[in-house]
Parts: C-alpha cells; structure tokens; sequence
C-alpha cells in the first residue's frame, strides 16, 4: 500500500502503514541522533515501533547543527606567508628565572617569541667559571619562532646594526624593528623608523616595525615595505591598555598587512580589546612576566585574545542608547 505524507514539510510517498522507527530505517537515520514529531504530537524514542505512519499524516524529523552561516572567519594568520595559528606573541625579558618563562610560554600557547640581540656577557680574563646561560638554552626554536629585535636603540644606523648581527645568529631574516625617540616614554622615532625600515627591506628583512598609533605613520611604514605594522597601545611596560581605540580601528581598515597591537597592554580585558578591535595579533611581555602569577597570567592572555578575535568576527549587535527589550512585549499578559 502506497501512502502520501508530508515529511519535513515536503509531500513523500512510502510503502505502509510503517512504524515511526521503520521510517527512520528506511531513510537510513539513527533514531539515537533525532527527534520525532507526528502529527504535531512530539514522540518519545520509546514509543518509535509502537507509533504508526498512515495516509496523510505529517512527520518532522529534527537533529542538531551548527547555528549561524558559514563564513570565511578563521583563526589562522600569516605574515609574509608564514602561517600562525596563535594569535598571542610574547617576549622573553623581566621573568624572575629561565624556568618561569618556560612555564609561561607553554601556559600562553604562542607560537612566535621575541628575543633580544645583547652582546655576550666576556669572563674576565683568567676567569675559569661556567659560560653564561643563552636564552636558546631555554627557548627550543623548533617549537617557537623566534622574532628578533632591535630593542634599545635609538638610532636608524644601531638598529639596522643590530637587525644585521641579528640575522647572522642565524635565526632567521625577520626583525622587530624598534628605533627609540625619547628614553622616558620609549616613544618611537618614527622618521628614524621609516629609514630604517626601507633600508632593511632592501636588504631582504621582513620587517615588524613598531610604532605609533598614528595611521598615516603607519600607511607610510607599509608603503616602505613592512611586512606588519605594529601600532602600541599604550607606552612600553605601563600597562595602562589601549589609549586610542578609535586609532586601532581606522588602522584596521586601511591597512593591507597584519596588524599587531604591540605594547601597554596590562591585563586580559586589553588583549581582548585589541582583538575585538581588529587586531590581527597582540605582542606583550611585561603584562605576563611582571605579573604576580605569570603563568597564569599566560594562559588568562590565551584565552583573551581567542575571546576577542571570535568576538570580532561574530559581528557585535549595535550599541543604542536606550534599552531594547529580549523578549517580545506583544501578547504580555495586562496589555
């Protein structure tokens, strides 16, 4: 016997009468993994044999999917085509010993470390101790990138020295380019900035300067070739997070490379400000080393910025001034 139903809304001949669970055989689903409604009437897994499908009823079958369009939004990043996919990048300076710092790169889950290039601490002549510690002792560059940098200098001509001496350790061609203009505030010297990068990216680096909030600095920095710009958020170490919200953001939407929010974040709620501003990584140290639990302060840090860049790419609701009620308010009861 031929029947006529209407299955998930669209008209459907079977052979029947048939049982609830012979139609879920017959449509080759597991009666584990769905929900059953017949005739309006939702029916329970146990009563699947007994609940019979005859001419004309109506039968949704339902499962759980994943809510929300498919959309281009991933969590992977690249720089000149090297692919990240953590988008927390961490430094190496100020922990109380080697041993914190491990724990705390583990704890943040980075994939990329910066290092500075320091001359090598000599003995004194006769001496026979021990050699002094490297930081490669500590760090194994084959699980972290390590991103050298120009740190303390406060001329173009000392920071393409130093990115040069950086290259020829043999870690790799890359270099956070730092060029310091006033040694209280760290601030950058841009004009110094710009040479120096257009220099380095002659001579094959690829350049992550560090900068300014200023969005036509760091149109210039990009039209000189930097691979990234690396806009603070605030100065250097002080923790006071992002000062200029609205500058990240038009940074964000000019810039054709990553941006990296660098410097001045304090605590997890700026890392994630930075991610839902657009950001497309944040490098801090001191937030996390100078912290009084720094390894918890790692992953706090880890959690933030997936936090944010999941928030950015959800799309947040508009903000309004006055409220705008959840629920509906027609068929409120006394209205």
């Amino acid at each position: 016997m031929i029947l006529t139903i209407t299955l998930n809304g669209d008209p459907r001949e079977l052979s029947g009468p048939l049982s609830v669970a012979a139609l879920l055989a017959e449509l080759k689903i597991d009666a584990r993994r769905v929900a059953v409604e017949h005739n309006l009437v939702v029916v329970k897994r146990v009563d699947f044999e007994q609940t019979m499908v005859r001419e004309g009823d109506e039968v949704e079958i339902v499962n759980f999917v994943g809510g929300g369009q498919v959309g281009s939004f991933t969590d992977n990043f690249s720089i000149a085509g090297k692919t990240f996919t953590s988008r927390l990048i961490v430094g190496t300076g100020k922990y109380s010993s080697p041993a914190v710092m491990v724990q705390a790169h583990d704890a943040s889950g980075a994939e990329m470390v910066t290092v500075a290039v320091r001359r090598v601490n000599l003995p004194r002549p006769g001496s026979s101790g021990p050699r002094e510690a490297s930081l490669l002792d500590y760090i194994d560059p084959s699980k972290y990138f390590l991103l050298p940098n120009t740190a303390g200098c406060y001329t173009a001509a000392d920071a393409i020295r130093t990115a040069h001496l950086g290259r020829e350790v043999g870690l790799s061609n890359w270099v956070k380019l730092e060029v310091i203009g006033d040694e209280r505030t760290l601030f950058p010297d841009n004009e110094a900035l710009l040479e120096a990068t257009r220099v380095l990216v002659a001579d094959g680096f690829v350049v992550l300067p560090y900068t300014t909030d200023d969005p036509v600095v760091c149109r210039k920095l990009e039209d000189a070739g930097a691979a990234a710009v690396m806009p603070l958020g605030a100065p250097i170490g002080s923790g006071l997070g992002i000062q200029n919200p609205n500058n990240i953001r038009i940074i964000r939407e000019s810039a054709r490379v990553p941006l990296i929010v660098d410097a001045g974040v304090g605590t997890a709620s700026d890392a994630a400000l930075a991610m839902e501003l657009g950001a497309d990584a944040v490098l801090m140290n001191t937030a996390i080393a100078g912290a009084q639990d720094p390894v918890a302060m790692a992953e706090a840090m880890k959690l933030a910025v997936r936090a944010g860049r999941l928030a950015y790419g959800s799309g947040r609701i508009p903000r309004r001034m006055y409220a705008n009620a959840s629920s509906p308010v027609e068929g409120v009861v006394g209205r």
